[in-house]
């Protein structure tokens, strides 16, 4: 369905808002508490990241991996004090990961709960600035105020109960930060080439193969669970089967559009649709208006190159093609 010019023209000042402006918007976020005195060798040995390292109200993303090293989640962790973390994963998955850290406990004094907390996210180049006061006034009421930053897509996370981290379709916020919509950011998450639960993410993703080794892996910890697959792949040059890349579509928003489950073909000549090969599908897709195109992300065979043209196809891969690009993430404006 086409967008109206006013539609068009309110997400282009979210996405603006959510770049070089201040953005705010509720982030969809289980929290778990990790809780004992040897919640940090417990996790020392369930995460890829190295927790021993953090310092109280330092973060860092980690992995928490079954034994075999596939993906149970993408997830951050923050030191609360000297017994205690918080560990926060998107909305949905917050059960997985607790039953996943549940399974290896055994005797260990750990205590494993969920918490009844809200995340909220300010991201844009004036975010911090805009909301100086009002992040002062969080940290004293003890709310977390974790930087984020992620292939450009900056600001802070607000993790905290729900009585101090207020929902910002309640209002409430300062007026030069801007309220922004689901619409809006995706088309950042996915410029910025950030990995979703579910979406780029399952049970089936060797963290290789979505560019995540370097952000949540350490190689100097000890041992932890799923660490041979990691281990393994690092040392071969991670040269996994496939690997995250982003799609550059159409420059027209009501022209043909990228979607989830499209399939990926190789090149920019027409063949044969019995005998034209998907290399990858598309995983989120979104019209983004800074780039003036549709953009996705997608999981491509490593034996096409990137960048370089390719076809998309409806989720059959059959019928009509158009043509996109395959290139590296971020997205840049202008390539």
């Amino acid at each position: 369905m086409s967008e109206t010019p006013h539609a068009k023209s309110a997400l282009e000042a979210e996405v603006e808002a959510l770049d070089q402006g201040a953005g705010v918007f509720l982030n969809g976020r289980d929290v778990i508490s990790v809780r004992g005195d040897d919640a940090e060798s417990y996790l020392q040995g369930q995460l890829s990241q190295d927790i021993a390292a953090l310092a109280i109200g330092e973060s860092s993303d980690s992995l928490v991996l079954e034994p075999d090293g596939k993906l149970t989640a993408l997830v951050r962790v923050t030191r609360l004090d000297g017994l205690g973390y918080a560990l926060d994963v998107e909305a949905g998955f917050g059960a997985a990961v607790e039953a996943r850290l549940a399974k290896f406990l055994l005797r260990s004094a750990v205590e494993i709960t969920r918490l009844d907390w809200r995340c909220v996210s300010l991201r844009g180049a004036q975010s911090t600035s805009a909301a100086s006061a009002l992040l002062a006034a969080l940290r004293e009421g003890g709310v977390l105020v974790i930087p984020f930053e992620w292939g450009g897509f900056s600001g802070v996370d607000l993790l905290g109960t729900k009585d101090l981290v207020l929902d910002p379709t309640a209002g409430g916020w300062p007026p030069s930060i801007m309220p922004v919509g689901q619409e809006a950011t995706e088309a950042c998450r996915i410029a910025a080439g950030i990995p979703a639960m579910g979406r780029e993410l399952s049970e089936r993703t060797i963290a290789a193969e979505a560019g995540l080794v370097e952000r949540t892996v350490s190689f100097t910890k000890g041992c932890y669970t799923g660490q041979e697959l990691v281990a393994r792949l690092d040392a071969r040059g991670n040269n996994v089967p496939r690997r995250l890349v982003g799609v550059l579509g159409g420059v027209d928003p009501d022209g043909p559009p990228l979607a989830f489950g499209m399939t990926l073909h190789a090149g920019d000549e027409p063949a044969e649709a019995v005998s034209d090969k998907v290399v990858g599908t598309i995983t989120s897709a979104a019209w983004n208006p800074k780039l003036g195109a549709w953009i996705a992300l997608a999981l491509l065979h490593r034996s096409v190159p990137s960048p370089g043209p390719l076809r998309v196809r409806s989720g059959d891969g059959l019928g009509a093609s158009h043509s996109a690009l395959a290139q590296e993430l971020p997205f840049v404006v202008g390539a």
